[in-house]
């Protein structure tokens, strides 16, 4: 008979698979069946649409009126000039949100991204290509940058830039990419669980992990507005200590101890599973458990000890608390 719940499984493994400087996957895991997409869903959508980035707004360069201009020496005419700028990815240094930055080139040289760090911005993209000069060339220009989410067309800020500047379509968004996909994966015997890989890629700006947080901020800011009428109460925040190798061992089967049928039995029809569950118990309430006899109770006292724990032990608070939720999921 299918078990009666009243709240879903609330989801407690949470890892990061750093799979370049640029790329990581975000895993996490177990959902009941359905929740993993409800959630991955939205976030993939926040990280594409609020992400915080940098971009050019404006240019000006000297000898040039318009966009289908040309500057004399310059292999690329202003329109493809454009269009590589717009492939650099800057990051604005000291927490600036916007700046104007002036550069000055005199041929014959390749112009690429690394030319244009300086004090005021870094440049990600260092190997972007952006002109090519001839000898007797010289290419002067000033780019404002500033910070922004989204896309921004140019006709929005036009009359904004100033004189003598070319309007740019901004594209801030620094994600590159965001995918997403759920796996089935085994909790306590049932296959019906999910698990949820989230596969982010930026562009140098900000880094996955960055952007998984600043998506899920934003998030929460969006559903703090039902909060002025509904008071929602949050959930405890679920504590990361599954890297502590006490509780990796408190957490395994009891199977692990080798202990005989008979008391094996025992603790089994007491819906006692984990090593955990024995070492939070003290040496009464083991006695206790049903049809324990002194020799059983002995033997997983000794067994116990021999993995490294003891009936009643003093365990750290954070490992008791987390201990405490792998139990409560494990019959839930």
């Amino acid at each position: 008979m299918k078990k009666i719940k009243t709240t879903p499984l609330a989801p407690q493994e949470f890892e990061v698979e750093q799979i370049s400087e640029n790329e990581a996957n975000i895993i996490a895991f177990p959902f009941e069946t359905g929740f993993a997409i409800s959630l991955a869903h939205p976030l993939r959508r926040f990280l594409l649409s609020s992400s915080v980035g940098y971009a050019p707004i404006a240019i000006k360069i000297e000898g040039a009126k318009h966009e289908f201009d040309s500057v004399r020496g310059m292999l690329e005419d202003i329109s493809d000039f454009i269009l590589n700028l717009k492939d650099i990815r800057f990051k604005l240094e000291n927490g600036a949100t916007e700046a104007e930055v002036h550069y000055s080139f005199a041929g014959p040289c390749e112009v690429r991204g690394a030319d244009l760090s300086n004090d005021e911005v870094v440049v990600v993209t260092p190997n972007t290509h952006l002109a090519t000069l001839n000898e007797d060339s010289i290419l002067k220009f000033t780019i404002k940058l500033a910070q922004g989410i989204g896309y921004v067309p140019s006709e929005e800020t036009y009359e904004e830039v100033g004189d003598g500047y070319i309007a740019l379509d901004a594209y801030f968004t620094p994600v590159r990419s965001a995918t997403y996909k759920i796996e089935n994966v085994l909790v306590e015997d049932n296959p019906n669980f999910e698990r949820v890989i989230l596969n982010i890629r930026t562009d140098g700006q900000i880094t996955p992990l960055d952007a998984f947080k600043n998506s899920l901020e934003t998030m929460y800011a969006q559903l703090a507005v039902f909060n002025s009428e509904i008071s929602i109460k949050a959930p405890m925040a679920i504590e990361r200590v599954e890297e502590n190798p006490d509780l990796k061992k408190l957490t395994t089967h009891i199977d692990s101890l080798g202990l005989s049928a008979r008391s094996f039995n025992c603790l089994d029809r007491s819906n006692i599973k984990l090593i955990g569950e024995i070492t939070l118990m003290s040496h009464n309430d083991l006695k206790n458990v049903k049809n324990l006899g002194k020799k059983s109770y002995d033997e997983i006292v000794d067994k116990v000890q021999e993995f490294g724990f003891a009936v009643g032990a003093d365990l750290a608070d954070d490992v008791i608390s987390a201990l405490k939720k792998k139990i409560e999921a494990k019959e839930a």
